[in-house]
């Protein structure tokens, strides 16, 4: 069942086209990866679904459909009803996600009382089962205020925020950039672990293939604004049709031979 659909999204800023015609569909269950390189239009298609785009920046064409609805008709009032509760966010940049002079407990409990009827004793309740289940010290990171915790502690609460009323489609915008090898890899584990329990769908843009290798089960490729290719995960890498796909590709570093060099791309 589709969860996501976009047709024909172009959006600009001022006479500037920074996306065009894009077309993508996510239906539950899938990790759809979003590849390209810096500049390609990655994020800005990721912000316009959740109606996250600066004003500078329009929409001049395409529709963005979640189930039946066109999110790009929703009034200001009515994103209540999915950015948050059905479409979830994890971004590059995790600490800023949380407000310094408030506690990780206190923006679980905000986000519990916008989006249900939960009692202030229900709503602590499950944030801190929610904090245990990314494997968090629940009691004294619900207590904690941003700065206390660690990088991979501020993530893993992202992510919990994230997931805690089980969205239907989680995009997550680099969400290990400025994480450790390790990590990263734990981060990762932990998005697969929580999409298998709750069979939502994945838009996860990266840089990295091999997290696409590992995780995705389709992706789409990205250059100056257009997708160039898509289609599923394995018969991309297998046999990618597009010129900047393959040169993608030809750029891993491969540790069984060092003779010889990497793509230039």
């Amino acid at each position: 069942m589709s969860v996501l659909t976009i047709s024909s999204l172009t959006i600009k800023h001022r006479e500037e086209t920074l996306v065009q015609n894009i077309r993508l569909s996510v239906n539950e269950g899938d990790w759809l990866a979003l590849v390209g390189e810096s500049g390609s239009g990655k994020s800005v298609t990721a912000s316009s679904i959740g109606g996250l785009l600066p004003r500078e920046l329009i929409i001049s064409s395409g529709r963005i459909h979640f189930g039946e609805a066109n999110l790009l008709d929703l009034k200001e009032k009515e994103w209540q009803n999915y950015r948050g509760k059905v479409i979830s966010y994890i971004f590059q940049d995790y600490q800023g996600a949380f407000t310094p002079f408030m506690t990780i407990g206190a923006h679980f409990d905000e986000m519990l009382k916008t989006h249900t009827n939960n009692s202030k004793q229900q709503r602590k309740e499950r944030a801190l089962e929610t904090l245990k289940n990314v494997n968090l010290p629940e009691e004294r990171v619900y207590k904690s205020y941003p700065f206390q915790l660690s990088g991979g502690q501020l993530q893993r609460a992202a992510i919990a925020m994230a997931m805690m009323l089980k969205p239907k489609l989680l995009i997550a915008d680099e969400p290990t950039t400025a994480l450790d090898s390790i990590t990263a890899t734990h981060v990762l584990q932990l998005i697969s672990n929580l999409q298998q329990q709750t069979n939502c769908a994945v838009l996860f843009i990266t840089h990295d293939l091999r997290h696409v290798r590992k995780y995705a089960n389709k992706m789409a490729v990205m250059l100056k604004g257009e997708i160039v290719e898509s289609g599923s995960k394995t018969s991309i890498l297998q046999q990618p049709q597009h010129a900047y796909t393959k040169a993608l590709i030809a750029a891993i570093p491969s540790l069984r031979s060092t003779k010889n060099r990497l793509v230039t791309i």
